[in-house]
């Protein structure tokens, strides 16, 4: 039997090459590699930077699909079901809108794959495919994560690894709070460790790929020493309010870590209260946090959003001035979405203030359009904002003054202009971007 996973893009826009900095590895399809039998032919293609080969015979098609990626995924679908090729969609999007996936596949899978996608297969062996399937939240021990179908791709130079998932916080506009029910789960650290040993040699930096990394910082500091021990170098994505512990920034440090992605999201308080995300004022804000995360040689990754009750036009200024003043070695100034299954989604639906029933299939919405009518700007208004803002932080001059305080680590150091140019290179090419190949005109086929 052969299967075929897919990783969808985001879309295509024509004539131009895909972003390149949104081609990391898919770890969802190394997943659901290492849960799939040996017995079974795998095939694989990355929409993101190669040609699907439709044609190609398969017994049946496992995609999974983010919220940005909902659109291509169903013109994906609809192409291998007009072959007469039975498609499986998985993953967040899926989740959080199950009636929507089922449209446009044979089956779905709700929640977590490690619990059911073996069932899946052998259903598909048997001939008996059910429309339905939900995997049940598990302990993550002895999770299987299988590269080999990555092999001769160019992706970014990057090994990425989870050592935990979801997190406890009840931020309005994330979506992860409701797929995984504000919990938190951290892997074994054996299994973390072994997966760490076996890449190694192929990887110059990594990247942690958890939801929180201080979800669980007791486990944290449990596996930060083992960590230690492997003499890598890595990044991850945290709350900010592992930043105030100087003893934890400090053993992160010395594991390796060379850079964190916090969320910051607004520097005004009314908007973090709406976001529920009042833990991002606390012990003092984000200086201090930031002074720690300094005195340690890791860098920062601040993101903002715009578009909630109490920004104005100056919010724009106020985040780019503090970013350059912080220092970030990169940063991203994007407006709120509201993903579907969210807090932030059902009360701009409550209050009459979606633009588009479901914009990331409405033909109209563009990557950088804002979704919803906030209440002080106009929605174009956000969008200028936030590009305008992007242009101010990666121009020359902030590049410059910034680099100067990312000198800690060499290699940090050295990647902090390519990586800086990119993001620079990369702000005209995302605003406008389509979700969906605009080359696909054929109808959607859902099922009947």
């Amino acid at each position: 039997m052969r299967i075929t996973l897919i990783q969808p893009a985001i879309g295509h826009r024509m004539g131009e090459s895909y972003i390149r900095s949104w081609q990391m590895e898919p770890l969802p399809i190394a997943t659901l590699t290492g849960l799939t039998p040996a017995a079974v032919d795998l095939r694989f293609y990355d929409d993101r930077m190669e040609s699907i080969a439709y044609d190609e015979p398969t017994d049946a098609v496992a995609i999974p699909v983010e919220t940005y990626t909902a659109h291509r995924a169903y013109q994906i679908a609809s192409e291998y079901r007009r072959r007469g090729v039975p498609v499986i969609l998985g993953g967040f999007h899926p989740t959080l809108v199950p009636q929507e996936a089922a449209r446009f596949a044979e089956a779905i899978v709700l929640g977590e794959a490690e619990s059911i996608w073996p069932q899946v297969v052998d259903d598909l062996r048997h001939g008996t495919l059910q429309s339905r399937y939900r995997g049940e939240r598990g302990a993550l021990a002895g999770a299987a994560v299988d590269r080999r179908l990555f092999l001769g791709k160019r992706y970014l130079p990057i090994g990425l690894v989870e050592t935990g998932r979801g997190c406890r916080f009840p931020c309005e506009f994330c979506a992860i709070q409701t797929f995984f029910e504000r919990s938190y789960r951290s892997r074994p650290a054996a299994d973390v460790v072994r997966e760490l040993q076996g890449l190694k040699g192929q990887k110059k930096l990594f990247f942690f790929v958890d939801d929180n990394f201080a979800g669980d910082i007791k486990a944290g500091r449990e596996l930060l020493p083992q960590i230690e021990a492997l003499k890598l170098r890595w990044i991850t994505q945290m709350s900010i309010n592992a930043a105030h512990d100087e003893a934890f920034v400090a053993q992160l440090a010395r594991s390796g870590c060379r850079g964190v992605l916090i969320g910051f999201e607004s520097l005004n308080e009314e908007n973090l209260k709406l976001m529920n995300k009042r833990f991002n004022t606390m012990k003092g804000g984000y200086v201090g946090a930031l002074q720690n995360l300094r005195r340690h040689g890791i860098s920062v990754y601040g993101t903002f959003v715009f578009g909630y009750e109490h920004d104005t036009a100056n919010s724009f200024h106020e985040a780019v001035e503090f970013a350059i003043e912080q220092d970030m070695y990169v940063a991203a100034f994007n407006h709120l979405t509201p993903f579907p299954g969210t807090p932030l989604y059902a009360r701009l639906q409550s209050e009459g203030r979606l633009r588009f029933d479901a914009w990331w299939l409405d033909p109209r919405y563009r990557y950088n359009d804002l979704p919803f009518n906030p209440v002080n700007m106009a929605p174009q208004e956000v969008t200028k904002g936030c590009v305008q803002a992007r242009r101010s932080f990666y121009a020359w001059p902030s590049i410059l003054k910034r680099s100067l305080r990312n000198r800690s680590d060499f290699f940090m150091w050295r990647n902090f202009f390519p990586i800086n140019a990119l993001h620079r290179g990369e702000v005209a090419l995302r605003n406008g971007y389509p979700l969906g190949d605009e080359a696909f005109h054929a109808a959607l086929i859902e099922v009947a």
